[in-house]
């Protein structure tokens, strides 16, 4: 049986790392690709994926509703989707369709999980924040919606250093539309050096973006400065800026430590900083970086750990 897989960002990288070697993937579908190949697999639009193939389709996505929709458009039957993602939605897509021995045993067990989804707090009622912007991961979101109402008389300007796709920027410059917003990231991937300890799908995931990709997603782009190219050398002539809010997402050990060093001395009193991926067992540089930063600054730092999907660690000033 044929295996396409539909995504070409994190969630499909992680897939291949986890179950696949990309030769057994027939090929990639993404509905706004930004290459022609993937992990060295052609990406397909949708409109090109053929209706009548016997083939299944594994969902590395969130966007269960939208892709389900643009599926059924293009004449794709629901029987060949698998959506991997499914458990944090509400109800369950992949219920109609057959256990295939074709899959990894983990795999399927992965798939067998009961739905599952955070319920909204109280205080969200009529917030700015979409359902799509609340998909990716619910808890990190409402953290940051929340942090991002108790900062009326917090001075400085917002910050993200690892913006990927550029969905967490969007929240910031939805949430903090008044705010400066300087988004530092290579647009292009990780590093060569750093890059080379990644598992190849994720790393080919993190190419998988590009500047003016973010910009379109952002409410208020002309609140955002764009830093493109390798930090901190990105940072050159903010030493006296100062930031109320601060989103750290590299994912790894040095590019997470360069950021502590830099931005927490910067953060103003009553500031937020969100480390990313801290508690996640995937990405241990992460709390590595944490640690080595708290050892060579002597300090302590105030931090308060989330239960989101990836292990945010949120700092205050």
């Amino acid at each position: 049986m044929k295996l396409y897989i539909w995504g070409t960002g994190c969630g499909a990288g992680d897939l291949v790392d986890r179950w696949f070697d990309p030769a057994e993937i027939e090929a990639f579908i993404d509905s706004q690709p930004s290459g022609a190949s993937f992990l060295g697999r052609r990406v397909l639009r949708p409109e090109e994926v053929s209706a009548d193939e016997e083939a299944l389709i594994l969902v590395a996505s969130r966007q269960t509703d939208e892709i389900a929709s643009l599926a059924a458009a293009c004449g794709i039957a629901s029987e060949r989707l698998l959506f991997l993602k499914n458990n944090w939605q509400l109800r369950d897509r992949n219920a109609p369709y057959p256990s295939n021995t074709a899959l990894p045993a983990g795999l399927l067990e992965e798939l067998g999980k009961p739905p599952r989804k955070v319920r909204d707090p109280l205080w969200a009622s009529g917030g700015p924040l979409s359902e799509r912007d609340l998909e990716n991961d619910t808890v990190r979101v409402r953290t940051l919606e929340a942090l991002c109402r108790e900062l009326d008389s917090v001075p400085g300007a917002a910050a993200e250093l690892g913006v990927y796709r550029g969905a967490f920027a969007r929240c910031i410059n939805l949430l903090l539309p008044e705010r400066t917003l300087y988004l530092f990231d290579t647009f292009s991937g990780f590093a060569k050096e750093e890059a080379a300890s990644c598992a190849p799908g994720f790393a080919a995931a993190h190419e998988n973006t590009a500047a003016e990709r973010v910009l379109s997603l952002l409410p208020y782009p002309e609140r955002a400065i764009l830093r493109p190219g390798l930090f901190p050398g990105t940072a050159s002539g903010l030493e006296d800026e100062r930031f109320c809010l601060v989103s750290l997402d590299v994912d790894l050990e040095e590019s997470t430590l360069s950021g502590l060093h830099f931005f927490l001395p910067r953060l103003s009193p009553g500031g937020y900083l969100l480390l990313h991926d801290c508690l996640s067992p995937a990405l241990p540089g992460v709390r590595a970086a944490l640690r080595r930063y708290e050892q060579e600054t002597g300090s302590r730092l105030h931090k308060v750990p989330l239960c989101d999907i990836n292990g945010t660690v949120v700092i205050s000033a």
